[in-house]
C-alpha cells in the first residue's frame, strides 16, 4: 500500500467539490489519500476496511514483539504449563 502521489494527493478543495470521488479512490485503491491545503499536509483519507486491517496488524506485530521479548528475558512457560493456567486440561 504504497502511496501514488500523482495520484493520492488531494487538495482540501478537490474534497469540497467532490467528496464522492475520493471516498470511491480510496475505496477502490485501498491506499489512503493525502489531504493538502496550501501546499501542506492536513489530513489522511482512508477506507474504514482498510483502516481496520492496519490497526489489528499493529496489534498483531506489537504482540509478536512482546513474545519475542518476553522469550529473550526467559518469561516462557511449557505448553503443559499454559493449559494448565488456561484451564483446559
Amino acid at each position: 500500500m504504497s502511496t501514488k502521489f500523482s495520484q493520492d494527493v488531494v487538495p482540501l478543495t478537490d474534497l469540497k467539490i467532490n467528496p464522492g470521488r475520493v471516498v470511491k479512490q480510496v475505496a477502490e485503491a485501498h491506499r489512503p489519500v493525502l489531504l493538502t491545503s496550501r501546499g501542506r499536509g492536513v489530513a489522511v483519507v482512508q477506507s474504514v476496511s482498510d483502516y481496520e486491517e492496519a490497526v489489528e496488524e499493529r496489534a498483531f506485530m506489537r504482540a509478536v514483539v512482546a513474545g519475542l521479548a518476553d522469550l529473550e528475558a526467559d518469561r516462557e512457560v511449557s505448553l503443559a504449563e499454559a493449559k494448565a493456567r488456561l484451564g483446559l486440561e
